[in-house]
């Protein structure tokens, strides 16, 4: 009689137990819950700063490639951006990206080897560029000319660049304008040359953008 009843009594006390596990798992899922569903808190820009938004249906980005034979032109289309950045001190961040796959130059052959020789957009599908700095006064309307540096990301690879960039802030819109090289046989992909075409190892970019100020309070 006293091992029935001390077996009952095991019994009753795993079941309390598992009860109290159970019960535990409810109110941790239910905080799990709200947590995910709450609004969660977002980066915000520091008082004085501004970002500059890239509208991409604004934007281009147009390549030319001197080769022995002739010239090629084409585009990459813009994906997103986002420039923020201090005034005074000329601390920035963000990225801008451009789309790999969207390369064109407007012959369908030499884009297909383009793209699956040499940028590999299959695997690499974007080129990202992100500030760190910018040298030189952006004014706060009117015309600037300055100095971005950052670095470049291309083919899965990061090299630092210095991009001259002309930009022009008024009103609560803004457009800019970089000319820039990219060595990109220096920085590893493949070569597009052939025994009868010697291409440059430099591709000239022309970058436009525009797009919308967020502007922060003063301190």
């Amino acid at each position: 009689m006293i091992r029935m009843a001390a077996e009952k009594k095991s019994g009753r006390y795993r079941a309390y137990l598992a009860w109290r596990a159970w019960i535990f798992v409810l109110i941790a899922a239910a905080a799990a819950r709200a947590w995910t569903q709450s609004p969660q808190p977002t980066p915000q820009a520091k008082p004085g700063e501004l970002i500059l938004h890239v509208d991409p249906t604004q934007s281009k980005l147009q390549w030319t490639l001197g080769s022995t034979l002739h010239t090629v032109h084409g585009t990459f289309a813009l994906k997103r951006g986002a420039v923020q950045f201090d005034p005074a001190s000329g601390r920035a961040s963000g990225e801008i990206i451009a789309d790999a796959k969207s390369g064109a130059s407007g012959n369908e052959g030499r884009d297909k080897k383009m793209h699956r020789e040499i940028l590999e957009s299959a695997r690499y599908s974007e080129v990202i560029f992100r500030p760190v700095r910018i040298e030189g006064k952006v004014l706060a309307q009117g015309l600037s000319h300055v100095q971005v540096q950052g670095t470049f990301v291309l083919h899965g690879s990061e090299h630092e660049m210095n991009v001259p960039f002309d930009a022009e802030l008024s009103g609560e819109d803004w457009k800019g304008r970089a000319k820039f090289g990219v060595p990109y046989i220096k920085w590893g992909l493949k070569s597009p040359n052939t025994f009868l075409l010697k291409a440059d190892p430099v591709v000239e970019i022309e970058l436009e953008m525009s797009g919308a100020i967020q502007r922060t309070g003063a301190q």
